[in-house]
């Protein structure tokens, strides 16, 4: 009967018995600013920079793609968010300035706190910048421009393998509207960068993918589609070849998704369940998380949104020291909103 149960969930895409089906609450959620220095903000990102303690970053100005578009960061802790201040932008000289895109941070394991983001005019001609924090993000290094050919994390964060090794998930959109991601890896603590293809020749059109783990050294990637469906791929041997990009049953309406790999071992996904519409930000005003124990059978946890035509978008998701899980993401571009899931 079991064997029976196993066969028919996987064959429907229903909820597979184990750590997956646990229970999640939300214990907590806020908007993390009260009267912030912008007025749009979007595409946050979190790290957890001691227990309880994180930092939040985000792009906010004017309105995406305005030059005076900056990146913000502002820490968060029991007692909310402090005033975001403006930690990077895209000033070149004192006429010449270009938005700032994407910040994604991340603390190296054993090194520095590092913050990386995108500059330029749009998407297909940006570049990658890191800067580095010593202290927990008090205080930051110059701006570095990262390599040719190298753009850093494109929305979501890094991971660090058990062996040092760090995977940057990474993509570019191209001129000719075609979507491509591939990964940058680091051996040397993110001084120097590898880019490492996956599926090139690929038809589907895909961007900002999310690094999951496996025992036995196998990785799964989630990407964002123009083909209305969350594509993944596979590796066998931490991220060193990659099988080819698939369709998964998870909807995407064009939209940014990020996941995360629990302790446990649970992989928890957050998502706009609904298909492409008529415009890009069509199908972004649900927001749900879905989990899975095997990366293949997903089912919906927890309801973050349930709007109509608002935008509740761009995720970011992170286990905390504690267990408990924390989300951020893009509350009608007007704040950033941080919601707290714990596990029943």
């Amino acid at each position: 009967m079991k064997a029976y149960f196993l066969l028919a969930a996987l064959g429907l895409g229903l909820p597979l018995p184990g750590r997956a089906q646990r229970t999640w609450v939300i214990a907590k959620q806020e908007l993390l600013f009260t009267a912030p220095p912008f007025r749009q903000c979007h595409a946050s990102t979190l790290v957890e920079v001691a227990r309880n303690k994180f930092l939040v970053a985000c792009f906010g100005g004017s309105q995406e793609s305005r030059p005076d578009v900056a990146i913000w960061l502002a820490s968060l802790d029991a007692h909310g968010a402090s005033a975001p201040q403006r930690v990077a932008d895209g000033v070149v000289n004192d006429t010449l300035r270009y938005p700032s895109w994407n910040p994604v941070l991340f603390q190296v394991r054993g090194g520095n706190l590092l913050l990386f983001y995108k500059v330029g005019p749009n998407p297909r001609e940006w570049w990658g910048l890191v800067k580095s924090s010593a202290d927990g993000g008090r205080t930051w290094s110059a701006a570095r421009r990262l390599p040719p050919g190298v753009l850093g994390p494109i929305k979501n964060k890094l991971v660090q393998l058990a062996n040092g090794t760090i995977l940057a998930p990474s993509s570019v959109e191209e001129a000719n509207g075609r979507w491509k991601i591939h990964l940058e890896k680091s051996t040397d603590l993110g001084q120097t960068w590898q880019v490492l293809p996956v599926d090139n020749d690929s038809p589907l059109d895909v961007i900002q993918p999310s690094i999951l783990t496996y025992p036995g050294n196998r990785l799964q990637l989630l990407c964002r589609s123009k083909q209305g469906r969350i594509v993944q791929a596979w590796s066998p041997d931490g991220g060193a070849s990659w099988g080819r990009l698939s369709p998964t049953s998870l909807l995407n309406p064009n939209s940014g998704t990020d996941a995360v790999t629990l302790k446990s071992g649970t992989q928890l996904l957050v998502y706009n369940p609904a298909l492409p519409g008529k415009d890009w930000f069509n199908g972004r005003s649900t927001l749900r998380v879905a989990a899975s124990t095997d990366g293949v059978a997903w089912h919906d946890v927890a309801t973050l949104e349930n709007g109509t035509t608002e935008e509740y978008s761009y995720p970011a998701i992170i286990e905390a020291q504690d267990g408990r899980v924390h989300i951020t993401y893009t509350y009608n571009r007007q704040n950033i909103k941080h919601v707290v899931l714990q596990a029943q």
